[in-house]
């Protein structure tokens, strides 16, 4: 649902669980007497429905230079609003809805202001649920194979993870999962099946792109380990887009009906004790694209563009214990990003800060975010200082 005034929505929670009632009809009355026919009345069902959410709201101050030198403004990014059902047994549903500022015309959207959609939607069965395995299986918007994992380590609130930043895709998807837990805390494995443009975009072709990720945290279930909490994981992502000219225009030599190859891979390291976290990842993107007109003139040829990632991120957390948390973190990441390695067009990316912690569901970030084109690459320079908020509710 898109909307392009200001939505109201009020929720009405009691303390615990939600439950949705439904309520026996009215009492009928007995035609023949002046009174009221009583009937066993079932007891109220309820629904036990889990909610809860995230906003992300900032202020940001641009010191670059050019026609955005020294502007700045205060910005709600998203608010990201979950529900959680169960469906039977073994069986259950998620929604969560993405409410943000629509500033431009996107894939499916020509209005502009405050928008509502979905960014995960999708019906879970857990297929396995034995002591030493466990499986689970999803069908509708979903997480795509990596990016929801690196997540869970570098702060999203306060910049897209690499991989997402760098665009290799979305970080939600319409298509079809699993997940398989391995025995004695060893890791997990997650495979898609997916459309391919991402959640904002609804299908645009015929193909289909695949993926999977293996994580592996040998050490997990040795409590004593000092490397219990390092995990390395590895992913691979296929995917295929149409050609523009699959639909053939008079002058044309006809359609082409082949997919143009969109592929992905990468490797991800990351050890996560309660003082600090450090991770680091390699990714690499191939892409085809096309050239020519596809007439007698100018042939359609298929082009081939290669690009690679590089990224290592740190948050300290000074006060921290072996198992007590710290309010305050620093933290620093740094990406090189090469668009082409044929062009070898490169360029930086620089965020350093810190993090406090109201609590343990706010937060306030101060940091310092900077992208910098390197050897002529055709990429405006950036330099930006945030406030960034959480809220966890």
């Amino acid at each position: 649902m898109k909307i392009s005034t200001v939505v109201c929505v009020s929720l009405l929670v009691s303390p615990g669980i939600l439950a949705a009632q439904a309520y026996p009809p009215s009492v009928p009355r007995d035609s023949t007497r002046d009174t009221v026919k009583a009937k066993p009345v079932a007891p109220p069902t309820s629904v036990p429905l889990d909610f809860s959410g995230t906003l992300y709201t900032n202020y940001q101050y641009r010191g670059d230079a050019g026609p955005a030198k020294a502007s700045n403004k205060f910005d709600v990014e998203r608010v990201y609003l979950t529900f959680r059902v169960p469906a039977g047994e073994r069986t259950s549903v998620r929604v969560t809805t993405d409410v943000f500022q629509q500033t431009t015309p996107g894939n499916d959207s020509y209005y502009r202001g405050w928008v509502v959609r979905a960014k995960y939607a999708y019906l879970q069965y857990n297929y396995l649920n034995r002591a030493d395995w466990k499986g689970l299986a999803r069908i509708g918007l979903l997480h795509t194979v990596f990016i929801d994992y690196d997540e869970q380590f570098w702060p999203r609130w306060i910049a897209q993870t690499p991989t997402e930043r760098a665009g290799y895709f979305s970080s939600a998807d319409a298509g079809i999962a699993t997940t398989v837990t391995l025995p004695r805390k060893l890791g997990e494995l997650y495979a898609t099946i997916t459309n391919g443009p991402g959640y904002t975009s609804r299908e645009t072709d015929r193909f289909k792109d695949y993926s999977a990720r293996l994580t592996l945290t040998p050490w997990a279930s040795d409590a004593a380990n000092v490397l219990r909490t390092v995990g390395v994981t590895g992913w691979i992502y296929r995917g295929a887009t149409a050609s523009k000219f699959a639909t053939a225009v008079p002058g044309e030599v006809g359609p082409i009906g082949s997919a143009l190859d969109r592929d992905r891979w990468g490797v991800h390291g990351v050890w996560n004790d309660p003082r600090f976290t450090v991770g680091a990842e390699y990714a690499s993107r191939e892409e085809e694209g096309e050239a020519g007109l596809n007439t007698i003139a100018s042939p359609r040829r298929a082009t081939d563009s290669t690009g690679t990632l590089v990224a290592g991120y740190a948050l300290v957390r000074p006060f921290a214990g072996t198992t007590a948390g710290s309010p305050l973190s620093l933290m620093a990441r740094f990406d090189r990003v090469t668009t082409n390695t044929d062009t070898d067009w490169k360029y930086n990316i620089f965020i350093g800060g810190i993090i406090w912690d109201f609590s343990k569901r706010a937060s306030l970030s101060l940091d310092y975010q900077e992208n910098t084109p390197v050897e002529g690459a055709p990429i405006a320079a950036t330099k930006t200082y945030f406030a960034h908020f959480v809220a966890r509710f």
